[in-house]
């Protein structure tokens, strides 16, 4: 079951298959690039680059600046810090110093000079995790029905950087290899609850990104792994429709058709056509199909698929197979982007699994939106391919081990950062796909602490462009009580939120915020008040005041979402507790819709 023959065996087959085509890619992708490159384009990717100038913290970046934690500012120091340094080396000239924009070392401490008076970073030698001596891996015996707790609500960095401190280095040797044997982790919800990709509006969206790329780089710098990065490849453009297009360029065709497609609409053919008759099938995505009948297969999707005439009742399972991994590895650039593939390969290296997946979590939310969500579609597929091991023999292990090669090995062709250490590639990519399918649910999050940092973002843009209209129409209108009194005392006024409903019910949704009214209460409410009422019903205040957790089935599909205040639009979690969301966007509102889907 740890076997890597499936790798290998598909590396043959693809080396076999594929066409060995010249790229004209100027010998750039995976290349390293030169001195100081690195925290330049980092810097241009966080939009920290201006504090180069003359404005340094004190200009636009000093509300980015603000949301940052410790461990995050310690990571920016540094890496402003190596890029001056490799300036003057190049240059010969004055180039800013970090301490000219943070303040001075002081006894092994810096002063941040970011709006958080009293921030104090620890110089990062001092911090660094050292490995313990190489321990014997855990089996499957100790791992088998574990569940761990997984917190999202301090950043990952921090976490990892408290235990140090505490003297309790994350514990090393877990294995990840095989089958049966990856314990389960539990996200704990906090009193806002959990936030999935996609309940965040596309601007709020945006400005993940950046926070995601300082928390991964101070979570290596934490953990002493060196977080490499290759340059983006320069291709030619290819005269093909489907395969070999970029994902954007197939969106926008497909878009034409269907305006709201998220994944190409060859994948999602591929995928569905896969998993009607081809899940049952033993060897599905390891046996390999007819390569005349692909070719052929190939030139027809090309020439009908957008026209509607190509048959799917005619393709072979496992030729669709042949053909989706195709697909997925004749992309321009790799599905994993040429940018983060090395980071996702030295995962691995990363010795305790929570702290792999934290690595891995934010490297998911870096990715560009077409590429996140044709993953988030594929390894939903494999997902259910591994649900299906008794009939199609295709346990976990041996789908990773299949995919990985697909995925890795761009083209059919290794990285040249890891051009040597082949096995280390073939081993690290097959747990990286094997984690990826196993807790992709939990790895489709936005971590609590960033939509905390975007809460902080937005708060602090407001703040500095005193945008105020009042002329905008409010959903919402609160009765506003002493947010400093205590919320149990017994002489607290009840506090009455009033719920905008975006259908054609004009009248409000009044609820009664206490410590213990969730989402969940107001949703139930709605639909028991909006369902035609039968005799014996009780009535309206007594639904009111007896209202349940659990959501009924006429509130499956409605949602309530968080609008306006630090937050742009955000879909709330049905466990989330509306008193701590109000504290936390008082001058937010909440509007009920129907769920998109």
């Amino acid at each position: 079951s740890l076997s890597l023959d499936g790798f290998w065996m598909e590396v043959e087959q693809i080396q076999q298959q594929d066409e060995r085509k010249e790229q004209d890619n100027g010998g750039e992708e995976g290349q390293l690039p030169e001195e100081g490159e690195t925290e330049s384009q980092w810097l241009q990717d966080t939009g920290l680059w201006g504090l180069l100038d003359s404005l340094g913290a004190n200009g636009d970046h000093q509300g980015l600046l603000s949301t940052l934690t410790q461990t995050q500012m310690a990571a920016v120091c540094r890496r402003l810090d190596i890029y001056a340094r490799s300036a003057r080396r190049r240059h010969k000239a004055r180039v800013r110093d970090v301490r000219d924009i943070f303040g001075v070392f002081d006894s092994g401490e810096v002063s941040s000079e970011n709006g958080d008076s009293g921030m104090k970073w620890t110089p990062l030698g001092s911090r660094l995790y050292k490995p313990p001596p190489a321990a014997e891996p855990e089996g499957p015996q100790e791992q088998a029905g574990r569940v761990e707790a997984f917190s999202m609500d301090s950043a990952y960095s921090e976490q990892v950087a408290g235990l140090l401190q505490r003297g309790r280095p994350p514990p090393a040797g877990t294995c990840v290899r095989g089958n049966g044997s990856l314990p389960k982790f539990r996200i704990l919800k906090g009193r806002l609850g959990v936030t999935r990709i996609g309940d965040l509006s596309l601007q709020d969206m945006k400005k993940i990104p950046p926070l995601a790329l300082i928390e991964l780089t101070a979570l290596c710098d934490v953990l002493g792994v060196d977080l490499k990065r290759s340059k983006a490849a320069k291709r030619r453009a290819t005269e093909t429709r489907l395969f070999g297009m970029p994902l954007d360029t197939l969106l926008e065709a497909d878009r034409k058709v269907l305006p709201s497609t998220q994944v190409p609409l060859v994948l999602q053919a591929l995928l569905s056509c896969l998993e009607k008759r081809g899940l049952d099938t033993e060897g599905i995505l390891r046996v390999p199909g007819s390569q005349t009948r692909i070719k052929g297969l190939e030139k027809k999707l090309e020439r009908d698929f957008y026209t509607g005439l190509f048959s799917w009742d005619e393709v072979h399972h496992n030729d669709a197979s042949d053909l989706l991994k195709r697909f997925i590895r004749e992309l321009p650039a790799p599905l994993l982007t040429a940018e983060y593939l090395p980071a996702f390969a030295v995962v691995p290296n990363i010795p305790n699994l929570k702290q792999r997946l934290q690595a891995l979590h934010l490297l998911i939310l870096l990715l560009p939106e077409p590429n996140r969500n044709t993953l988030k579609a594929l390894l939903e597929f494999l997902r259910k391919v591994v649900a299906r091991e008794q009939s199609n023999k295709m346990t976990l292990w041996n789908v990773s081990t299949v995919m990985a090669p697909n995925l890795f090995l761009h083209q059919g062709q290794p990285p040249k950062l890891l051009r040597g250490k082949e096995k280390q590639l073939a081993e690290g990519a097959a747990e990286v796909v094997q984690m990826m399918v196993h807790y992709q649910d939990l790895l489709w999050t936005v971590a609590s602490f960033l939509v905390a940092q975007v809460r902080k973002l937005n708060e602090s843009s407001s703040r500095r462009f005193q945008i105020c209209d009042r002329g905008l129409k409010t959903w919402l209108r609160r009765m506003h009580a002493d947010r400093d009194k205590a919320e149990d005392g017994s002489g607290t006024t009840p506090k009455v939120a009033k719920i905008q409903v975006a259908c054609s019910i004009k009248d409000p949704v009044e609820v009664l915020l206490t410590r213990s009214t969730k989402v969940a209460h107001v949703l139930r409410q709605f639909s028991e008040y909006h369902r035609p009422r039968s005799q014996g019903q009780e009535s309206s205040e007594d639904a009111h005041s007896h209202l349940r957790c659990n959501r009924s089935r006429e509130s499956a599909d409605i949602l309530l979402y968080e609008v306006g205040g630090n937050i742009s639009e955000h879909r709330l979690d049905p466990d989330a507790y509306l008193l701590d969301l109000y504290r936390a966007n008082p001058h937010g509102e909440w509007v009920i819709k129907q769920s998109p889907t």
